[in-house]
């Protein structure tokens, strides 16, 4: 891919991809008001159709465009959405989108009125580290709270990790939450800042957690894969949630040491890990109840509350296991025992109901972890 190909120009507007999670393969101009962008994924491996693509129109005066969207595999899945600033989006109007084609052939063809400011399209909001580095900044008066460096990613980007606990001393259960193994999947993303913001509220619930149990929060595990706007996978052309036991790369292996030290230090129990997604709707994905976990049951209990909590709303569960399955949900419970759940959003689950969603999951979470008996002492 040529330099060439990363920008396009007319007397009407410029587009390029120059910022992080832009992406797109190549750029043409069949007209000074057509734009022809092809998307392709980020390497020629096999990958998930999570078809991303984001880019910035510069015009030079206000003018109606259309930029034809073209797929070299997989076809279109997420419904554009643009923002002058990049951090406020909003869904182009369905009288402004013309989709052709059928599943994994899908275009897209998208009618734009230029003002005088540069216009980002992207498939869904983008979320880089920056973002995080200001939600995290949030939290700066919670003495409860304390950010360290989990590791570096294979390119050298800060991976952080957030630890949430009382001043409770001795505390030995922990929950163990992860985002954005995926980097498109920004709706999971959203859901993961809601339930994390619960955990952390002063609430007599939220101090009772917090009194028990530690949290250990990894927001974003794959930020090589969402600078450079990846499909699925990291730098090295893997797809990290399906890395969990090879663990044959950087990221997946800070994962790996973090939860074996947990495992090893006798002042400390594993007690759940969620891992947050995104897919083409609501879904946790979870381990079957007939399978035995410590806490018993925990994911049925929860997801029973949760549901008590969302009236009008239906909860979504898929539970099945496969041994060996190199997933973050399989290994937590082959290895440790204790239950893994892949939360999932979906592509276009309203932001308001996603706000709602994490805050009641939340909420029900820390209730049922508060109803389990206390683990064992250590030396029994």
């Amino acid at each position: 891919m040529s330099q060439d190909d990363l920008t396009c120009e007319t007397n009407i507007a410029r587009i390029d991809q120059d910022f992080p999670a832009g992406a797109f393969s190549r750029c043409e101009t069949p007209g000074k008001r057509r734009f022809a962008i092809t998307i392709a994924p980020e390497d020629q491996g096999d990958i998930n159709c999570s078809a991303w693509y984001a880019f910035r129109i510069t015009p030079t005066r206000r003018a109606r465009i259309t930029i034809d969207l073209d797929y070299e595999t997989c076809g279109h899945r997420y419904w554009p959405k643009t923002s002058t600033d990049g951090v406020n989006w909003t869904p182009v109007s369905p009288d402004q989108v013309e989709i052709s084609g059928e599943r994994g052939d899908r275009s897209a063809s998208i009618t734009l009125r230029l003002g005088n400011e540069p216009l980002f399209v992207a498939g869904q909001e983008i979320l880089p580290p920056s973002v995080y580095d200001a939600w995290l900044d949030g939290f700066a008066d919670k003495p409860f709270l304390a950010r360290s460096l989990l590791g570096r990613s294979a390119e050298g980007r800060e991976i952080e990790m957030v630890r949430m606990a009382g001043e409770t001393t001795g505390q030995r259960e922990t929950v163990v939450l992860i985002g954005r193994q995926h980097p498109p999947e920004v709706t999971g993303a959203f859901a993961m800042f809601a339930f994390v913001e619960t955990l952390a509220e002063d609430s007599a619930l939220a101090q009772a957690y917090r009194a028990r149990f530690e949290t250990l929060i990894v927001p974003l595990l794959n930020p090589d894969g969402v600078v450079k706007g990846h499909w699925r996978h990291n730098t090295g052309g893997v797809d990290l949630n399906r890395d969990w036991g090879p663990f044959t790369q950087p990221e997946t292996q800070l994962m790996q040491g973090l939860l074996d030290a947990v495992a090893a230090d006798p002042a400390r129990d594993l007690r759940v890990l969620i891992d947050f997604h995104s897919t083409n709707r609501d879904v946790f994905y979870t381990i079957p109840d007939e399978l035995p976990t410590d806490p018993e049951l925990f994911t049925r209990k929860w997801l029973d509350l949760y549901q008590e909590r969302m009236p009008g709303y239906e909860v979504e569960r898929d539970a099945r296991h496969e041994v060996g399955r190199p997933i973050s949900k399989a290994y937590t419970y082959d290895t440790y025992g204790a239950p893994g759940i892949t939360f999932e959003i979906g592509d276009e689950t309203d932001r308001e109901l996603i706000r709602r969603i994490g805050r009641e999951a939340a909420i029900a979470m820390m209730v049922t972890m508060l109803e389990t008996p206390l683990p064992a002492p250590a030396d029994e």
